[in-house]
């Protein structure tokens, strides 16, 4: 007892010798979801917006195209980059590509947005692979510390982060909203330049938060993962070797399919008809605060593979509502209530994309916890590639059959979902 005093004593007379106390871990995640809420909020109604104001030879939707064809082919190597770099570092080296997209805005050629997002698709899949990796890392740090079980965990931890990065929809889209009131026809140049500014300066602020963020990097496996090329390349596939990971693959390219359907044809086929393109932003915002409101919920539910089935099943019949109904009886109506039908659509679809990143995040996580960096790659690899898949068809195929394609992917996708509960539970079920 003695001993302890001097102890204490002895930290309290000499404080430049004594150990700062560490960061707790949801201090981080706060730190992490503050740092994206400011990159993504200018990020995501920058995409919103590609489809309908940089409309000169489709260049907008092109380059949204370019930019997912690389994320999808840069993310099959982020794994061992993030491992590399550290997940900390691989997030701020990241934010990079957002910057320089943001700026290539502002001169929109081909020759500044078509690099520009080339080079956005390597960034974006190092920030995903490391997001994915420092939030698990700290959700189940924080399970550990605190005698707590790890699913509730992530499934907390993952709410937080995906609620506050849905409410990116709405404080990016009111962003915009606010600054291109001119109607249908997106507002002045002026305005567009301006709306870029103010962007550039939440990915400013968003990157010095990244900065902030405690390292919590694991390199202590790295000598032997990437001792050799043939060590790294069999890292980068052991989740695909899992029949779990080949289950969830189709719920993952749908998660992919469904995000770019609200950005590449909602809100050119559905809302600008109607609210046109200084509308999109309102739309927009709706579906950002049912995602927030979703995200948050279905996070403080997720307890593991029984609860995440009953909550992304919900998700799906929702969505799979609003398909249908626009595949049978949708057509644009004037008036209020014709204004109206788009904000109800992007509420009931933002329920869904709620659902469908909170639950998948926590899934991997907790399946794959020895190969998360693998797994979150994955998750990119898949998600991205439906993404680009949507972004070039959407010039050329009708809204009718963009409908047939979404309907016809949720149908399987949930199936394989609800395949996977049954294999997961199968070896549980016979241990007994």
């Amino acid at each position: 007892m003695d001993a302890r005093r001097d102890e204490e004593a002895a930290a309290a007379a000499s404080p430049l010798l004594s150990t700062p106390a560490p960061r707790s871990h949801a201090a981080d995640v706060h730190i992490l979801s503050a740092a994206f809420l400011f990159v993504f909020s200018a990020y995501g109604a920058a995409q919103n917006l590609q489809s309908t104001v940089n409309t000169e030879g489709d260049l907008g939707t092109v380059s949204m195209g370019v930019l997912y064809t690389s994320f999808t082919l840069f993310a099959v190597a982020a794994s061992p980059v993030v491992r590399w770099l550290g997940a900390r570092l691989a997030l701020v080296v990241g934010t990079s590509g957002y910057l320089l997209f943001i700026l290539a805005n502002l001169v929109p050629t081909w020759y500044t947005m078509v690099p520009a997002s080339l080079y956005l698709g390597f960034t974006a899949s190092i920030i995903w692979v490391g997001q994915g990796t420092y939030l698990t890392s700290a959700a189940l740090s924080h399970a550990r510390d605190n005698n707590l079980a790890d699913g509730p965990t992530l499934g907390s931890f993952n709410g937080e982060f995906w609620g506050v990065f849905a409410s990116t929809q709405v404080i990016g889209n009111l962003i915009s909203l606010a600054l291109l009131r001119n109607g249908k026809d997106g507002g002045s140049v002026t305005g567009k330049n301006l709306l870029f500014v103010v962007f550039l300066g939440c990915m400013i602020i968003g990157i010095v938060l990244m900065c902030l963020l405690s390292k919590r990097d694991e390199k202590r496996d790295n000598a032997s993962t990437h001792s050799s090329f043939g060590a790294m390349l069999k890292y980068i596939v052991a989740p695909l070797k899992d029949r779990r990971m080949l289950l969830l693959i189709p719920i993952i390219a749908y998660s992919g399919l469904q995000q770019a359907f609200v950005w590449a044809v909602f809100t050119k086929s559905i809302v600008t008809p109607v609210l046109g393109i200084s509308g999109v932003g309102g739309a927009m915002a709706i579906y950002g605060a049912s995602d927030v409101v979703c995200s948050l919920v279905a996070g403080r539910f997720t307890s593991g593979l029984h609860s995440a089935t009953f909550i992304v099943s919900v998700g799906a019949v929702l969505q799979a509502v609003v398909l249908f109904w626009l595949l049978l009886f949708y057509s644009p109506m004037d008036g209020l209530l014709g204004a109206a039908v788009p904000l109800f659509i992007g509420a009931l679809w933002g329920v869904g994309d709620g659902v469908l990143n909170t639950q998948l995040s926590a899934l991997l996580g907790l399946l794959f916890e020895d190969v998360k960096e693998a797994a979150f790659a994955q998750l990119k690899v898949w998600q991205s590639g439906a993404i680009a898949v949507i972004f070039f068809l959407s010039p050329s195929i009708t809204l009718q059959a963009m409908l047939i394609l979404m309907a016809t992917s949720l149908v399987i996708s949930f199936g394989s979902f609800l395949l996977l509960t049954l294999v997961v539970e199968k070896p549980s079920s016979t241990t007994r």
